[in-house]
């Protein structure tokens, strides 16, 4: 049975936006927990090799926060690009979470400029439409590199605390993504969150979640491909 909208313009809102909301605060929420916890690790590392201990605004921009943050980002955003392109070609039959395989489908359909609330860059067309039809890959991978850098800063500002410690030069961001370590930090991340993406994939087409749109309805058959 259809919900009917609140009465109450908060109430609307909150359910209308729900899923980003509490999205949103469980991200606050366990950054906060790794804040706090990742401050007295450090600060415990920096006190057995004899360093002074950093404030919670020092710790704030230190390459330890920066590194644990934005090496776990920088896997999201690159999952998230990829899997949004991939999807545009390639299918699973039977998952909920593939295009059907031979129809055609709406998000495939050319953009009608003519659509009352289509948005504005497919009302003006041209190259506003041509970079707004390709926005949301763009946008994870501009994400990416982004928290690919910042990951590789901090990385290398916590590698240089432990090379001086023993008597040796600090290394440079670029110097420090030529190191093993770097790509390990990157490549174990990268490969839980394809992990992620196989399972979903793979897991969606024998079994099901009543209730969510990520899942097949329960009824539908283990050969149904698509939402």
């Amino acid at each position: 049975m259809p919900k009917h909208p609140s009465s109450s313009p908060i109430l609307r809102f909150l359910y209308e936006n729900s899923l980003l909301l509490i999205g949103g605060l469980l991200v606050l929420a366990t950054l906060i927990g790794q804040f706090f916890t990742g401050w007295h690790d450090n600060n415990s590392d920096l006190q057995e090799m004899g360093l002074p201990q950093l404030s919670l605004g020092q710790y704030a921009s230190s390459g330890h926060f920066l590194e644990a943050t934005f090496e776990n980002w920088e896997s999201e955003f690159l999952q998230m690009g990829l899997y949004v392109v991939l999807t545009i070609w390639l299918r699973q039959r039977g998952s909920s979470e593939s295009k059907k395989l031979y129809e055609e489908e709406e998000v495939d359909k050319e953009p009608d400029p003519d659509k009352s609330d289509a948005p504005r860059p497919v009302k003006r067309g041209g190259w506003q439409l041509a970079l707004y039809r390709r926005s949301l890959s763009i946008a994870f991978f501009i994400l990416f590199f982004g928290a690919f850098w910042l990951h590789a800063k901090g990385g290398a500002e916590v590698y240089s605390i432990e090379q001086q410690h023993e008597g040796k030069p600090a290394i440079t961001t670029v110097e420090y993504m030529s190191t093993s370590r770097f790509w390990f930090e990157s490549f174990q991340n990268w490969q839980s969150e394809f992990l992620s993406i196989v399972s979903l994939v793979g897991l969606s087409i024998f079994l099901r979640q009543h209730g969510s749109p990520e899942s097949k309805p329960v009824d539908a058959s283990n050969g149904e491909t698509g939402k």
